[in-house]
C-alpha cells in the first residue's frame, strides 16, 4: 500500500484560494494582497506567493506588473473563445465515453444526477453548481483519453468558477438540470447524435448566460460611476 505524500502549505494555500475563486468568495477581478492573505491564514508570505504563481500558470489570477495580483476577470470577447474550446472537449469527450464506458459514465452521472436534485430542492446552490461541475468533469474522465483531462484542466476551473457565479438563479438551475437529466437519459438509450446536439445546445446556453451577467455588471459599474 502507498502512503499518501503530506500537502505541502503551498499546496494547501493553494487548494484554499482556487476553492474560494470557484466557489464566488472571491470576485472575478478582486485585488490579492500576499499580506492579508498571509495574515489571514496564519503563514508567511512564501507558500502564498508561490500557490499565487500556481494559480496564475491555471489562469485563475492574473499578475499585472507595478499594479499587483487580481483574481482573473473574463471580459465578453473571451466568453465565446473559451466556450467554443469547452464545446470541442466536451462533444469529443462525450462521444469517447459512450463508445469506450458508456455502462460507469450512466452509473456516474446516474449518481451525480440524484445529488444535483437534491440540492436543487434544498437550495444548496453552492452545492448544485459544484455537482453540475463534477457532471461534466465525469464526461471527460471517463473518455479515456488522458490528453481530454490535461485540455480541459486548462479551462475547467475557469468555467466552474463563471458556472458559481449563475448558480443563485433558481430558473437556471432548472434549466441545468432538466438538462442534466435529459442528457443522461439519452445516454442509456445510445442515442449519440441526439446527446451530442443537447450537449452543444446546453453549452451555448451557458455561454448566453455569462454574457447576459457581464453585461449586467458593465451597465451596474456605469451607474455607480
Amino acid at each position: 500500500m502507498k502512503i499518501a505524500r503530506p500537502k505541502s502549505l503551498t499546496e494547501l494555500v493553494g487548494e484554499e484560494l482556487r476553492a474560494r475563486i470557484v466557489d464566488g468568495r472571491l470576485r472575478l477581478g478582486a485585488a490579492l494582497s500576499e499580506n492579508a492573505l498571509a495574515a489571514e491564514l496564519g503563514l508567511s508570505k512564501t507558500p502564498v506567493r508561490e500557490a499565487l504563481l500556481q494559480l496564475k500558470l491555471e489562469r485563475l489570477v492574473e499578475v499585472l506588473p507595478q499594479r499587483g495580483t487580481y483574481v482573473f476577470r473574463l471580459a465578453a470577447d473571451q466568453v465565446a473563445p473559451i466556450s467554443e474550446l469547452r464545446e470541442v472537449l466536451e462533444v469529443a469527450a462525450l462521444k469517447a465515453a459512450m463508445a469506450r464506458h458508456r455502462h460507469a459514465l450512466i452509473r456516474r452521472l446516474s449518481e451525480i444526477s440524484d445529488e444535483m436534485g437534491k440540492a436543487l430542492k434544498s437550495s444548496a446552490s453552492v452545492r448544485y453548481q459544484r455537482l453540475d461541475g463534477e457532471y461534466h468533469q465525469a464526461i471527460i474522465d471517463l473518455s479515456g483519453n488522458p490528453y481530454f483531462a490535461d485540455a480541459y484542466g486548462q479551462i475547467g476551473f475557469r468555467i466552474q468558477a463563471l458556472r458559481s457565479r449563475l448558480s443563485d438563479e433558481a430558473r437556471l438551475n432548472r434549466l441545468s438540470i432538466r438538462d442534466h437529466r435529459e442528457m443522461l437519459k439519452l445516454i442509456k438509450a445510445g442515442d449519440v447524435a441526439a446527446v451530442i446536439a443537447l450537449m452543444r445546445a446546453h453549452i451555448d446556453h451557458t455561454k448566453r448566460c455569462y454574457l447576459e451577467i457581464l453585461e449586467q455588471n458593465d451597465v451596474l459599474a456605469q451607474e455607480v460611476a
